[in-house]
């Protein structure tokens, strides 16, 4: 298929991170872009200030007259549920509906690709990558999962779309998604056992993530955290390297922080790269840094200009975003919902405020994923000394007997836990003395980071 046969796109789930940046590259390209999605939110409001129609209720009525079969080509995420009413008419009606995947890999084709994979550390490191190309002046498109601080958007451009141009995106193992991409270039960062509502278990997840690494060019390069570089053997022949913090082909060096930001000399190449200042916290954004290193390197970017990239990283947010920070009061807010993810992010806010006294909110996503892993987030969460536990985020699924927080709750080990349903935490949280406070998850516990902030300001700032 062509994209050049359409003059119109229109989106069922508008809303979502990855869904979102396709919309913002098609109406780019110039053609006329509207949606459909569950909640407004501050993401969809600046796509509607951007000039794209959307809507909040599922009726088919609400579909814009100009949207036609013939020359509208409709992209739909897989969170949109089967009895969605626009989307059975839209394919009763003989529409062209493509998974945002698929799209995803047809824009891609035609360019070098830069591809992401991990069950976490993809929105980051993809990001990191972009904003080393695109401040190198390379020409570049980079399609995120979430929004950069620099430039305030999950679509980030730089120079002339055209033969030279190369498109960093985040390939997503969800509902097997990276296996529509096909890239010269693909950075590995974990691999996990998540998404089991999908794959059932580990083992047919790695299956996965083994047919991802045969997708890569056959003269391209895989990027691989050492952890799991046994995963390079399913392509014998495939250039890969490794990477780590402290292991792999690349790796830190002379490692140092101050309140939590690390310097490093990077190590792999073929002189050291010394004195990196990276902008953004944690020992997990470090690895990150590194292997969006090798990515940049292997596509003609220079030391310098990978050295002076990861000091002007401010992030992407939602991943160790600083929200308040007063007198010694610290709030910040991330997107980890997986055991992993949450112990690394745990671990790093410890070294970053030893002796400071960590409150956690966190919001399970998933029925499913609670039941997989409850004993890794109760280990991980442990790690808190005051948890505040919600409930169950559905997102996606109905749900589960017996599948309630109380699973993780039973075996947290903090000297304080409490459950909290939505109505009550706010009163819930000023009622406690905050030192270091954390909201963590991926469903809808942001939209209570700035009722948080406003409520720290009135009573910290008095």
């Amino acid at each position: 298929m062509k994209f050049n046969d359409y003059d119109s796109v229109f989106f069922l789930g508008i809303g979502g991170i990855g869904m979102s940046a396709l919309a913002r590259w098609f109406k780019w390209k110039g053609l006329r872009v509207a949606g459909y999605d569950r909640t407004p939110t501050p993401l969809t409001h600046e796509l509607i200030e951007e000039g794209m129609e959307l809507h909040f209720d599922d009726k088919v009525e609400f579909i814009p007259g100009y949207i036609s079969k013939h020359r509208t080509l409709v992209i739909f995420t897989p969170a949109i549920p089967k009895d969605h009413a626009e989307y059975n008419y839209l394919k009763d009606q003989g529409f062209t509906i493509m998974k945002r995947s698929e799209v995803l890999g047809l824009i891609s084709r035609d360019y070098e690709t830069i591809a992401v994979a991990g069950t976490h550390g993809k929105t980051t490191t993809s990001s990191l990558i972009a904003h080393i190309l695109k401040s190198a002046g390379k020409d570049m498109v980079g399609f995120l999962g979430g929004i950069t601080a620099n430039y305030d958007s999950n679509l980030v451009m730089h120079g002339e779309v055209g033969k030279n141009t190369v498109v960093v995106a985040e390939a997503d193992e969800f509902d097997r998604s990276f296996l529509r991409l096909f890239p010269d270039v693909a950075v590995v960062t974990s691999a996990d056992p998540d998404h089991l509502d999908i794959y059932g278990d580990h083992e047919t997840m790695l299956t996965a993530f083994r047919d991802f690494v045969k997708q890569i060019d056959q003269d391209g390069l895989l990027i691989i955290h050492h952890s799991i570089a046994s995963l390079a053997k399913a392509q014998p022949g495939l250039a890969h390297k490794t990477y780590g913090l402290d292991e792999g082909d690349f790796h830190a060096e002379n490692l140092s922080a101050r309140n939590g930001f690390f310097s490093f000399t990077l190590i792999g190449f073929e002189k050291k790269i010394e004195n990196i200042q990276l902008g953004v916290p944690g020992f997990h954004n470090a690895e990150n840094a590194i292997a969006a290193a090798v990515a940049a390197q292997s596509v003609g970017i220079s030391d310098e200009a990978i050295r002076n990239a990861l000091g002007s990283f401010k992030g992407v947010k939602r991943r160790f975003e600083f929200v308040y920070n007063h007198q010694g009061r610290i709030f910040i807010d991330d997107y980890a919902h997986h055991p992993a993810e949450i112990s690394a992010f745990l671990k790093s806010l410890r070294a970053m405020y030893e002796g400071k006294k960590l409150t956690v909110i966190f919001q399970p996503h998933l029925y499913t994923r609670t039941r997989d892993f409850a004993d890794g987030f109760a280990r991980s969460l442990s790690i808190a000394d005051e948890l505040i536990l919600m409930d169950i985020y559905p997102a996606r699924e109905l749900p589960i007997p017996g599948v309630t927080s109380d699973m993780i709750m039973k075996d947290v080990t903090s000297a304080v836990k409490v459950r909290c349903g939505k109505k009550d935490l706010l009163s819930r949280v000023e009622a406690l003395d905050i030192e270091v406070l954390a909201t963590v998850g991926a469903g809808d516990i942001d939209t209570f980071v700035r009722p948080i902030k406003e409520m720290l300001v009135r009573k910290y700032e008095k």
